[in-house]
């Protein structure tokens, strides 16, 4: 079995001490089955892996849901988006298990076709409400999310809602053809999205549950990720 965890650059240069891998092992994985690649790297191919998480990072350029940057504080990373998305139809076509992580999360729903919120603090509905993106302790849990759908992937690492670590300043706007909210934040904003179809494996979160590991709940997203890999690498 091989995963390939998509980061960024400088994410990368960690290797396996990033938070990203670290879970994956304490969640079950061998330290050599895992792998960090980044943009800097395209020959990347998803065919050499059995399933690809997509980490958190830099701002999903707007341009591909069809708006111009409004704000400031959106820095976008356009060379790592080309990258992650064509790896992301790679992994899809082949019917890889996916796993998304905060960015991740937003990229693949830029990629169904949804759109974000360029800048929650910018928005009369959520400025001055919930804190999503804390300055303190990245372990510590600040708002509340509610599973919605208990039969879906998440559902089965969770039940009824949790407490989350918040690290975003972007969220899902308009949820992408195929995917589906399995779980909302307590302002309403979407915090995990999951194919809508009988995809094997597509779950992606907002928070950072690579953060919290030592919590069952969040280790589990990361246990049924490796389960439904190990499955791929033995067809």
């Amino acid at each position: 079995m091989k995963i390939a965890i998509s980061v960024s650059a400088k994410e990368k240069t960690k290797g396996k001490s990033s938070p990203y891998a670290r879970a994956l092992v304490a969640a079950g994985a061998k330290a050599e089955e895992v792998e960090l690649v980044a943009a800097a790297a395209p020959d990347v191919h998803a065919e050499e892996y059995d399933g690809i998480l997509f980490a958190g990072g830099e701002d999903v350029d707007p341009a591909y849901y069809d708006e111009k940057i409004r704000h400031r504080s959106v820095r976008p990373a356009r060379t790592r988006d080309q990258f992650e998305m064509t790896l992301l139809e790679r992994a899809l076509e082949r019917r890889l298990p996916i796993l998304g992580i905060c960015r991740g999360a937003q990229m693949i729903d830029v990629k169904f076709g949804g759109a974000l919120y360029q800048d929650l603090a910018s928005e009369p509905g959520f400025a001055g409400g919930i804190n999503h993106r804390q300055a303190d302790d990245r372990t510590a849990p600040v708002h509340s999310v509610t599973i919605t759908e208990p039969d879906s992937r998440l559902g089965g690492a969770m039940r009824g809602s949790c407490r989350v670590n918040s690290l975003h300043h972007q969220a899902i706007k308009r949820v992408g053809h195929g995917l589906k909210v399995t779980a909302y934040s307590e302002d309403g904003l979407p915090e995990a999205v999951e194919a809508a179809d009988d995809y094997p494996f597509l779950l992606a979160v907002q928070w950072h549950p690579e953060e919290m590991t030592e919590q069952p709940e969040q280790r589990k997203i990361f246990e049924q990720f490796i389960g439904e890999c190990r499955k791929a690498a033995e067809k």
